[in-house]
C-alpha cells in the first residue's frame, strides 16, 4: 500500500508546474469578479476575505457562486494540467501550490483566501470519490451547524481519512498538508467558534 505517489515526473519539469499550479491559485477570482460586478473592493467589505463566503455578504449571490466555481476551477485545473503534462505526482504537487497560491497569493502581498472552494477542486481533480465525500462533509455540516467556517474544517480534517478510506491512500499526505493549510487560514474562525462569536452562513 502507497502513501506517497511513485515519483515519474523530471525535477526541472516537477518544479515548473508546481510554479504554474501556484500562479493559477493565486487569481484573485473574488476580488475580480467583485470588481466586474460594480461590487467595490471586496478586502473592504464584511470580513476582508476574498473567498465566496465573504462575496455572499455583498447579497450578491451570483457573484458568490461564481467566485466559489472559479476558485474551485483554479486548483482543478492545476490538477489535471500538472497530471496530463507530467504525472500522479505532479497532480498533487501543483494541488498543494495552488492552494498555497490561493491562500497566499504573491499579488496581494500574500494575504488571500481561506482556501475552501480551491482545496475541494483539487480533492475533486485528484480523485472524484473523494472530491465529492469531502463536498457532502462540508453540505452537511453547513446544512445543520450553519457554520461555513466549521463545514470547511470538517471537510478538511476528514479528507486523508477519507483518501485511505475510498482506496488513495497515496493521496493522504497531500490531503494532510492541504487540511493543515486549511485549519492555518481557519484558525480565526476556531477562535472565534470556540467564543461563540462566529457568524454563520447568510449573516452579513
Amino acid at each position: 500500500m502507497m502513501f506517497l505517489p511513485e515519483m515519474v515526473t523530471p525535477l526541472p519539469l516537477l518544479a515548473l508546474l508546481a510554479l504554474g499550479g501556484y500562479l493559477l491559485g493565486s487569481i484573485p477570482s473574488g476580488i475580480l469578479l467583485a470588481r466586474a460586478m460594480g461590487l467595490g473592493d471586496l478586502r473592504k467589505i464584511g470580513s476582508g476575505n476574498i473567498g465566496a463566503t465573504n462575496v455572499l455578504r455583498t447579497g450578491n449571490k451570483r457573484a458568490a457562486a461564481l467566485t466559489l466555481i472559479f476558485d474551485a476551477l483554479k486548483g482543478a485545473v492545476a490538477v489535471l494540467l500538472a497530471r496530463w503534462i507530467g504525472g500522479e505526482d505532479a497532480a498533487q504537487l501543483a494541488g498543494l501550490a495552488a492552494l498555497l497560491g490561493h491562500c497566499f497569493p504573491v499579488w496581494l502581498r500574500f494575504h488571500g483566501g481561506k482556501g475552501v472552494a480551491t482545496l475541494l477542486g483539487i480533492l475533486l481533480a485528484l480523485y472524484w470519490p473523494l472530491g465529492l465525500a469531502a463536498c457532502l462533509v462540508w453540505l452537511l455540516t453547513a446544512l445543520t451547524a450553519r457554520y461555513s467556517s466549521l463545514s470547511a474544517l470538517l471537510a478538511a480534517a476528514f479528507s486523508p481519512i477519507l483518501a485511505h478510506v475510498l482506496g488513495r491512500p497515496d493521496a493522504a499526505l497531500l490531503c494532510l498538508c492541504l487540511a493543515a493549510i486549511v485549519f492555518w487560514r481557519h484558525r480565526a474562525n476556531i477562535a472565534r467558534l470556540r467564543a461563540g462569536t462566529e457568524p454563520k452562513i447568510g449573516a452579513k
